[in-house]
């Protein structure tokens, strides 16, 4: 089985917010894919189904996004399952708005409810992170991180979670990198293997290798000018 945690915060005061894309994430699968309906268990809101063959829960931990890591843990002691078989989904202030990143293990970055996770679950577990941007200065991290989505934001926002929700087998069958070149694509950029690699400069060569590898003028065998040459140098045998 695969737990696939959305981080977030409960209620209709959280609902819109930067903070809950982790949520809005899951539910995206969640509509997209044969779940049941969510019910309540480990502190949390849980819908279990199958994608690509695999059982799959999803869930919201309904902890408040700091303790995050009780709900989910909880869910995997019950289930025996171990910190690979867990995929978190969450916002990321350091990634531009719209850019996802995925990756095994790694450090918090500041982020309560990773920490939570970390400290319940382990640390072995897959990162899903969605870039909600940064708004420039310290001072209004918390305004931005609980904000919600502005208008203009749907732009991005829903080619994102429709094209997680639509290649969620990818992120099942641990295809990371194909997975990263779908959400890539639904917002307009290139796959990874797309993108302009720079060109390799030949490497430099020392003078001494020049030096030896210089083809040296022919010297004409016969001739007036040969005759010279033997008489300012002599021959080899000499």
């Amino acid at each position: 089985m695969l737990v696939i945690a959305g981080l977030g915060n409960p209620g209709g005061k959280y609902a819109g917010n930067r903070h809950n894309i982790g949520f809005m994430a899951v539910d995206a699968i969640h509509r997209r894919h044969s779940f049941s309906p969510w019910s309540r268990k480990f502190k949390a809101e849980i819908s279990e189904g199958e994608i690509s063959g695999e059982k799959v829960l999803l869930i919201k931990p309904q902890t408040y996004m700091n303790l995050s890591g009780e709900s989910v843990g909880e869910a995997m002691r019950f289930y025996k399952l171990q910190p690979a078989d867990l995929v978190a989904i969450y916002d990321e202030l350091d990634l531009p708005a719209g850019k996802a990143r995925l990756k095994t293990g790694g450090g918090h970055g500041g982020h309560n409810g990773i920490k939570s996770l970390d400290a319940h679950c382990g640390k072995e577990y897959r990162r899903l992170r969605l870039g909600i941007g940064h708004p420039g200065v310290k001072e209004l991290v918390q305004h931005h991180v609980l904000g919600d989505f502005a208008k203009a934001d749907q732009a991005w926002l829903e080619p994102l979670l429709d094209a997680l929700a639509d290649n969620a087998d990818m992120l099942v069958r641990k295809e990371d990198s194909q997975l990263m070149n779908k959400l890539a694509l639904a917002l307009g950029g290139k796959a990874e293997e797309e993108r302009p690699k720079p060109e390799k400069k030949p490497a430099a060569k020392s003078h001494i290798h020049q030096a030896r590898n210089h083809t040296q003028p022919k010297l004409p065998a016969t001739g007036p000018m040969a005759e010279m040459l033997k008489k300012m140098f002599g021959s080899k045998g000499d």
